[in-house]
């Protein structure tokens, strides 16, 4: 974990309220892995003083070298200002931070469920597992299309599931449907989102008996990121305190509410 500063390369509203900012990597960031993320520091100065919660979405080869992208909706001040970083601004950041998605070495079958945002970390994971040679399936989920990370943008071998709760694209209902129908497919289930998904889809895998592990990573809110501050405590059911930003934010399911 460092604290260091880089370079807006690309920045760009994706969808929605969605935005995408590219960063070029520096050598801090040389070995991180899906699920990690990073204190994103923003405004001027000290205005607002605590940092952002940041999973690392995506990496690319950039025009001057590797690059890395930020996914977040445009929710307020610190986003806003965000949002409005133009090629050639610093970001500051500390980082890389948290465990990240824990993929067994010897299965095939992948299955990620992404509810609204929760699908950023996500999409660099299924581009991971495609280039390892494993079969995705990505559902995606949302209120309505303007939720729904764009298809067209991931790998082609990623088979893409879509359910919006208006029906306005895909399913019309929530991502616990197909999660369901494909659960007894997978080898392993990852997962992104909102709390009450992570109980939803472990209330799935409960009631239909499965042993299959489901990860979610949780996004819980942070004032610092490396376990100091403990307002990113979750309380498990099997008992003790757990911090979101050291001990997680990848938790198995079954940790959490079994």
């Amino acid at each position: 974990m460092e604290r260091f500063t880089t370079t807006v390369t690309e920045s760009a509203r994706l969808y929605g309220d969605t935005h995408i900012v590219w960063l070029e990597r520096t050598e801090v960031l040389a070995n991180i892995q899906p699920g990690e993320f990073l204190m994103t520091y923003i405004g001027e100065g000290f205005d607002p003083l605590l940092g952002r919660a940041l999973s690392i979405h995506r990496l690319r080869e950039g025009r001057d070298g590797p690059e890395f992208a930020l996914l977040f909706d445009v929710v307020g001040r610190g986003t806003d200002w965000l949002a409005r970083r133009t090629e050639g601004d610093d970001v500051a950041f500390v980082g890389p931070l948290g465990q990240g998605f824990e993929v067994r070495p010897r299965v095939q079958r992948m299955l990620l469920v992404g509810g609204g945002i929760g699908c950023a970390p996500l999409i660099w994971l299924a581009d991971e597992l495609v280039a390892e040679g494993r079969e995705v399936t990505l559902i995606l989920g949302g209120r309505g299309e303007a939720q729904i990370f764009p298809p067209e943008l991931l790998p082609p071998a990623v088979e893409v599931i879509v359910t919006t709760e208006d029906g306005s694209v895909g399913e019309r209902g929530r991502v616990t449907a197909p999660f369901e129908r494909l659960l007894s497919w997978c080898d392993q289930a990852f997962s992104c989102g909102p709390d009450p998904m992570f109980e939803a889809l472990h209330d799935v895998t409960r009631r239909t008996g499965s042993s299959k592990p489901v990860q979610g990573l949780l996004e819980g809110r942070m004032a610092c990121g490396f376990g100091v501050c403990y307002s990113c405590a979750v309380f498990p059911k099997r008992g003790g305190v757990r911090l979101v930003c050291t001990d997680g934010p990848r938790f198995e399911l079954r940790d959490l509410y079994s």
